[in-house]
C-alpha cells in the first residue's frame, strides 16, 4: 500500500504526466551501490537487468570521463527514457547527459540507437561531448551533418549510437529508397529513436515533408515579371485577403498587367502568363525578406520559424522559388520532379522504440500519446526554480510596445544585469538592435543570419552588461550560464517581444533564465496589433488603452490568451488532419518498400520475369549469362517500381488538392480520398508489372551487359533534398501554390 507521502506526491503530480515514483525508487536504491562502484579501478559492464547498479555505474562513469556527476533527477530522466517515455526536464537540468546514458543503455542491450536532434550543430556537439562516456562503456558513437560524405554517413550509421538532425536522417532514408545496388545502402534498419527537443520534432514539425527530387529542367525565372509587379499598388492594382494568405489582381490590376505585356494580350487566355504573374505577385506581396527568408551568398535561404535558423535545404516548389529569386535579382535554381517524400511523423514512426526529452512536453502530452503512443514523465528540477515571471505588459499599438520595450532594456541595462530579448523574426531583431544602438547601447544579435556563431553568443549571454537579441530561442538547444556577480543582480532577465503562436515556445524562452536554481526574471511585452491577435482573434473588440498606451483592462489579457489558444487549436487540427491523409500513404509506402527491398536484395525480379516469360528468359540465359540477366531484371523492375511510385504520389497530391470539394456532394472527403488511393495503389502494382514485362521483352541484354540509357530507363542525373510545409487545409504557401498550379493547369 502506498505511503502517505507517496499519495500526496501523486496528488500533486503534474496533470498529463506519468507517476515517476518507480523511477525515483530505483535511483534511491542505487545509493547502496555507490561506495562499492566508486572504489573499483575498472567499472563493471552495466546491465539493464539490475537497474539500481546500472544507475550507480552510469553515475560513476560520467563523473570519471566527463567530470559531470549526474544528479538524481538526471538518472530519473534516464530511466524514463529507457522505459520508452518522453522526459520533461527544465532547461539547464542536464538533458544531454541523461540522453547519452539512456542511449548507452539501449546500445548495451544490443539495439542500434539514433539520437535525433533539431540541428547539425547540436548533433556534432553532443556526440563529441559525450564521446568519452560512450568509449568508457564500450559503446561506439558517430554523428552526421549536412557536409558529411556518403562514406562518412555509412561509417556513422555503423556505430552503436548515431547522432544526427531529424532532416539529415530523413534525407538519408529517402536517398536509400532510390539505390539500385545493396552495396549503396547507407542507413541500417532502425531500432531506437531518442529524440532531443521532442516537442519541436514530434509536434511542431511533424507535418513537414522531407522531399527527394530528381533533376528535370533548368530553373526559369522571369525578371521582367518581377519588375512589372513591383510597379503595382496594393489596394489599387491588387488586394490581400484579411488573413494575409492570398493576393489577387483587381480589374484595374489586370488591365495594368495586360497593358504592360503589350501585343493585345488577354491575360486569362494565356495560362503560362497567369502562372508567371501569380508567382511574381505572391513573391512580391506575401513573402518578406528577413522574415520568410534571407539572401546570403547570392542565394535565397528560407528561415525555419520553429528553430530560428536558416533551413539550408528548404525551398519553395512549383516555381515560387524562382519567383522569389527573380524578385531579389538572383539566378534561378534548378527545378525537378518529386521522386519521394516522407513526413517527419512518418519517419519517426518507422522506429520500433521511441523516447524523447524536452523542457516542455506536458502541454502536448495528448498529442504525443495520440500520434506516437508516448507518455510524458515530468521530472522535477534538481533545485527549485526561483525565477520571477512577471505578468504581460500589454499595449494597444506596436509603436507604443516597441518604445516601452526599448525603455525597459535601457533601465535594466543600467544595473548591469544581463538581458535576453526574444523576438519573433529576423527583421524585428535587427530593428530592435538598431533602436538600441541609436540610444548608445551595444547588443549582440542571434538570428538566422549569424547562427554559425551561436555557441559563442550563448556563452556570453549571461555575463554582466550583456544584451542578446535573439529569434526563436526554443530551437537553440543550449542553456545560459551566469557570469560572476550576476546572481546578486537578479540573474538573467528575459524579455519577450510579443507572444508566440504556442505557449510552449513562450515557456521555453522564459526557461532560459533560472537554470539550476539560479535567480532570474521574465516578462512579455505584447501589442494588440501583433499578428497573433490580428490573425487568430480578429473579431475581438480591444479595450481602450490608458494615456501611457498600456492596456490594463483584464479584457486585453483575455484576448491575448484566447488568440494563443485558437492558434494552438488550429495547429493541432492541421496536424491531426495531415496525419489522417498521410498515414494511408505511409502504409502504401511501407508495402512498396518491402517489395523494393525483396527486389534489391534477392532474386524476386528474376523469378517473376522468368515465370512470366520463360522462353525469353531461357534464351537470354544462354546468350548473356545468369549474373548479367539477374542484374538486368533487378534494374528493370526497380526502375518501373520507382517511376510508378513517383506517379502515384503525384496523383495523390492532385487528388488531395481538390478532395475537399466532395463535401458538396454530401461525401466524406477523407473516405473518398482513401477509396481512390487504394484503387490507385492497386493500379500502380498492375502497371509496374505490365511495364516491367514490356521493357524486358524489348531490352537488349547481351554478354557485354545491359545499357539502361539505351533501354530508356534513365534515372535523374542528380538529386537533391528539401523541406516544405504540409497542410491539407492550406497554409499560406500552399494556398499560393494551389492557386498558381490551378491556373497553370487551366482549372481556373
Amino acid at each position: 500500500m502506498a505511503s502517505l507521502p507517496q499519495l500526496f506526491r501523486r496528488l500533486l503530480q503534474r496533470p498529463g504526466s506519468l507517476d515517476i515514483t518507480q523511477f525515483e525508487r530505483v535511483v534511491a536504491d542505487a545509493a547502496r551501490h555507490t561506495d562499492r562502484i566508486g572504489a573499483l579501478d575498472e567499472l563493471p559492464a552495466p546491465s539493464l537487468d539490475d537497474l539500481p547498479e546500472f544507475c550507480a555505474i552510469m553515475r560513476e562513469a560520467a563523473d570519471r570521463t566527463l567530470g559531470l556527476r549526474p544528479y538524481d533527477v538526471q538518472l530519473t530522466g534516464m530511466l524514463a527514457l529507457l522505459a520508452g517515455h518522453v522526459a520533461e526536464m527544465a532547461t539547464g537540468e542536464g538533458k544531454t547527459l541523461s540522453g547519452a546514458m539512456a542511449a548507452a543503455g539501449y546500445a548495451l542491450s544490443g539495439k542500434r540507437v539514433h539520437v535525433i536532434s533539431v540541428n547539425d550543430y547540436l548533433a556534432r556537439r553532443d556526440a563529441e561531448w559525450m564521446g568519452p562516456l560512450y568509449e568508457a562503456l564500450g559503446v561506439s558513437v558517430g554523428w552526421i551533418g549536412q557536409s558529411s560524405t556518403r562514406e562518412e554517413r555509412r561509417e556513422a550509421y555503423a556505430k552503436d549510437v548515431t547522432y544526427g538532425s531529424v532532416s539529415e536522417i530523413g534525407f538519408d532514408v529517402l536517398r536509400d529508397r532510390m539505390v539500385t545496388s545493396p552495396a549503396d545502402l547507407v542507413v541500417p534498419e532502425p531500432n531506437v529513436a531518442l529524440i532531443d527537443e521532442a516537442d519541436s520534432v514530434l509536434v511542431d514539425e511533424a507535418r513537414v515533408p522531407l522531399v527527394l527530387a530528381g533533376a528535370a529542367d533548368p530553373g526559369t525565372s522571369v525578371p521582367s515579371m518581377a519588375a512589372l509587379v513591383r510597379q503595382l499598388v496594393r489596394g489599387y492594382h491588387y488586394e490581400i485577403d484579411e488573413q494575409g494568405r492570398n493576393v489577387y489582381l483587381t480589374p484595374l490590376g489586370t488591365d495594368a498587367v495586360e497593358e504592360a505585356l503589350g501585343d493585345d494580350v488577354n491575360l486569362y487566355d494565356t495560362p503560362e502568363k497567369v502562372t508567371e504573374v501569380n508567382l511574381a505577385l505572391h513573391a512580391h506581396a506575401l513573402l518578406t525578406r528577413d522574415i520568410d527568408y534571407i539572401v546570403r551568398d547570392g542565394r535565397v535561404q528560407l528561415i525555419n520559424p520553429s528553430r530560428g535558423r536558416v533551413a539550408l535545404l528548404q525551398r519553395w516548389p512549383d516555381g515560387l522559388q524562382a519567383a522569389v529569386e527573380a524578385k531579389e535579382a538572383l539566378p534561378a535554381s534548378e527545378t525537378g520532379e518529386i521522386l519521394d517524400s516522407i513526413t517527419i511523423q512518418g519517419l519517426i514512426t518507422r522506429y520500433p522504440e521511441k523516447c524523447g526529452m524536452t523542457g516542455t512536453a506536458v502541454a502536448v502530452g495528448e498529442q504525443l500519446t495520440e500520434f506516437y503512443e508516448l507518455q510524458v514523465a515530468a521530472i522535477s528540477p534538481n533545485k527549485p526554480c526561483v525565477r520571477t515571471d512577471e505578468p504581460d505588459v500589454l499595449y494597444a499599438t506596436v509603436t507604443d510596445r516597441d518604445m516601452a520595450l526599448a525603455h525597459k532594456i535601457v533601465e535594466v541595462h543600467a544595473t548591469g544585469r544581463p538581458i535576453l530579448i526574444g523576438t519573433l523574426d529576423v527583421a524585428e531583431s535587427e530593428r530592435l538592435a538598431l533602436t538600441l544602438r541609436g540610444r548608445g547601447i551595444d547588443c549582440v544579435v542571434l538570428n538566422a543570419k549569424n547562427d554559425a556563431e551561436e555557441a559563442s553568443i550563448i556563452a556570453r549571454a549571461g555575463e554582466r552588461d550583456a544584451i542578446t537579441v535573439s529569434t526563436q530561442m526554443a530551437g537553440r538547444g543550449t542553456d545560459i550560464r551566469l557570469g560572476d556577480g550576476v546572481a546578486e543582480l537578479g540573474g538573467l532577465y528575459v524579455l519577450g517581444s510579443g507572444r508566440h503562436g504556442s505557449s510552449r515556445l513562450d515557456d521555453q524562452l522564459r526557461g532560459r533564465a533560472g537554470r539550476q536554481g539560479d535567480p532570474g526574471g521574465s516578462v512579455f511585452y505584447v501589442s494588440l496589433e501583433d499578428e497573433l491577435i490580428t490573425r487568430y482573434a480578429p473579431d475581438e473588440r480591444p479595450p481602450a488603452a490608458d494615456r501611457d498606451g498600456v492596456v490594463r483592462n483584464r479584457r486585453g489579457e483575455h484576448i491575448v490568451g484566447h488568440a494563443q489558444r485558437v492558434a494552438e487549436g488550429a495547429n493541432l487540427e492541421i496536424h491531426r488532419n495531415t496525419w489522417r491523409y498521410t498515414r494511408l500513404l505511409e502504409r502504401q509506402r511501407a508495402m512498396v518498400l518491402e517489395r523494393r527491398d525483396k527486389v534489391l536484395q534477392g532474386d524476386t525480379a528474376a523469378d517473376a520475369l522468368a515465370e512470366a516469360r520463360p522462353e525469353r528468359w531461357a534464351e537470354l540465359l544462354e546468350t548473356a549469362g545468369e549474373e548479367i540477366l539477374h542484374d538486368a531484371a533487378r534494374q528493370i523492375v526497380l526502375y518501373h517500381l520507382d517511376a510508378g511510385w513517383t506517379r502515384h504520389m503525384a496523383f495523390l497530391t492532385d487528388l488531395r488538392e481538390g478532395i475537399h470539394l466532395r463535401v458538396l456532394g454530401r461525401m466524406n472527403p477523407l473516405d473518398e480520398f482513401h477509396r481512390e488511393a487504394v484503387t490507385a495503389y492497386q493500379r500502380l502494382l498492375a502497371e509496374v508489372e505490365e511495364e516491367s514485362l514490356a521493357a524486358f521483352d524489348d531490352a537488349e541484354i547481351t554478354a557485354d551487359g545491359f545499357d539502361l540509357d539505351r533501354a530508356g530507363l534513365q534515372r535523374p542525373s542528380a538529386t537533391w533534398t528539401y523541406m516544405v510545409q504540409d497542410n491539407p487545409f492550406g497554409t499560406a504557401l500552399e494556398r499560393i501554390l494551389k492557386r498558381v498550379t490551378d491556373k497553370s493547369r487551366g482549372r481556373s
